[in-house]
């Protein structure tokens, strides 16, 4: 058997090529959108991918199904739930697909359907030998995660509500994984950071067993506690989610890899003016808030900078990438990834532009937590001296982390207002009064001053540090 994971650490997904050596047989599991990497390791193992599965349709990535069924002429397959905008095979709960030799040696996949995550989800038990008493693992998908569970949220807006997938999780994985021997692997479909789920774990595999006795959602519980539990403080959904699951179901166009055509300051701003582009600044932090373009927006390649574009950035809104030197391409790609294909170009050298519009640039306003109100800071933990008198005292003092991080302790008086939801509330906060902002350590925070300052609130600035700097805990 040839099988390979492949991780994406940027968005936190897993992808999987599994084969039969004998025959040169091969499928491909969850596939991201560029594909080069699978071809060529399938064309050094002697393997022809056949067929493209997705355990479901997938709301956080752009998938690679349509690309990888035009480069190979594989089937795209998907659990019988599905529908979609182009032909599929549907996949049946117990379905056997034989990689091996007509007489049914070899390796074999077979088909589990676990509704509630969502309800086209599958898993699929992978056999080396078809009489093999433990199976060499199972591709979870969402259904099951290394610490967690899938979400059981994300199809609310449907008309399936929460309580109602929870359930059907539930049913999924007690009467369809669970039954697995111990020493079965786990290959989820995304690890720690991804929105699929709420506490997920660095490990990338797992078994059944350790899931058994590990999993928080596995404990021996009610099925009511297991909703409960399931259904609360899960993390804001970003905004493309919707966005991309409707391209997922539905195709979209082939991924195009060329590089950003390089454009002139005057070109860039022409496009926001005329087009409605929005500048986006995908520098470090620290050259993003040392100098910036005035209204620019911010998430940085070093961070998930894919997750955050989206959630700051409309999907379809013409964008103009503010890059370093070099990592233009990587920025248009991990855009792509995510069904933002609408990039005009970038600005090359953005530190020797900014430096020659000196009027068209902006410096980051941030404070240290001992700037807040004497009541906040020491609340927080900084211990600042009763006499400190905050300009910020009667700041709008907003939380932009995930709903658990901020039950898990945050600044007094404080609102949440995740990053992910914040583009569509900020008619909750009053522009004509200042807003301080932070987040765990003081990356997300940069990214919401920057939405604020673009959707003309004057007064804002961020916690340096964030929570994590007022000595707070880890929340």
């Amino acid at each position: 058997m040839h099988f390979a994971q492949y991780y994406l650490d940027c968005l936190s997904q897993a992808s999987y090529l599994i084969g039969d050596k004998t025959t040169g047989r091969a499928v491909l599991v969850d596939p991201r959108r560029d594909i080069d990497d699978y071809l060529h390791d399938a064309d050094a193992a002697g393997l022809r991918i056949e067929l493209v599965i997705e355990t479901h349709i997938h709301a956080d990535f752009l998938s690679g199904h349509l690309e990888i069924a035009r480069a190979t002429g594989a089937t795209i397959a998907f659990g019988e739930a599905a529908e979609t905008g182009f032909p599929i095979r549907r996949l049946r709960d117990g379905e056997r697909i034989s990689l091996g030799r007509e007489d049914g040696a070899g390796v074999t996949l077979t088909v589990l359907t676990t509704p509630g995550h969502t309800l086209e989800s599958i898993c699929l038990v992978i056999h080396e030998h078809p009489d093999d008493a433990v199976p060499f693992g199972v591709l979870t998908g969402d259904t099951l995660f290394v610490g967690d569970v899938g979400r059981p949220d994300l199809l609310s807006a449907a008309g399936h509500s929460p309580h109602e997938m929870a359930v059907r999780l539930h049913h999924s994985l007690h009467s369809k994984l669970m039954v697995l021997p111990d020493a079965t692997r786990v290959f989820p479909a995304h690890g720690a950071g991804s929105a699929c789920g709420r506490s997920l774990s660095t490990e990338t595999s797992s078994t059944i067993g350790d899931q058994r006795r590990l999993n928080y959602a596995l404990q021996p519980m009610p099925q009511t506690e297991f909703v409960r539990l399931v259904t609360a403080d899960q993390p804001a959904t970003p905004g493309y989610f919707a966005h991309d699951a409707a391209l997922n179901r539905d195709g979209h166009p082939l991924l195009d890899a060329a590089p950003p055509a390089a454009l002139t300051l005057e070109e860039a701003l022409a496009a926001r003016d005329r087009q409605g582009a929005v500048l986006l600044d995908c520098r470090p932090l620290a050259a993003y808030t040392r100098a910036h373009l005035t209204g620019s927006l911010h998430t940085s390649l070093d961070t998930r900078f894919a997750e955050y574009a989206g959630s700051v950035v409309a999907p379809g809104t013409p964008i103009v990438l503010v890059a370093e030197p070099g990592t233009e391409r990587e920025a248009r790609l991990r855009l792509a990834r995510i069904g933002y294909d609408r990039v005009l170009g970038h600005l090359p050298d953005p530190a020797a532009v900014l430096d020659r519009a000196p009027a068209l640039t902006r410096r980051s306003h941030r404070i240290r937590y001992e700037e807040l109100s004497p009541e906040q800071a020491e609340l927080s933990g900084s211990h600042a001296p009763p006499q400190v008198d905050s300009q910020w005292a009667d700041a709008q003092l907003i939380d932009v982390r995930n709903p658990a991080e901020y039950a898990a302790g945050a600044f007094p008086g404080a609102r949440n207002i995740p990053l992910a939801t914040l583009s569509g509330r900020l008619a909750e906060l009053d522009p004509g009064r200042p807003v301080v902002l932070y987040c765990r350590s003081g990356n997300r925070s940069v990214i919401a001053a920057a939405l604020l300052e673009a959707r003309g609130f004057a007064d804002v600035c961020d916690v340096v540090g964030g929570y994590e700097a007022a000595g707070a805990g880890e929340g």
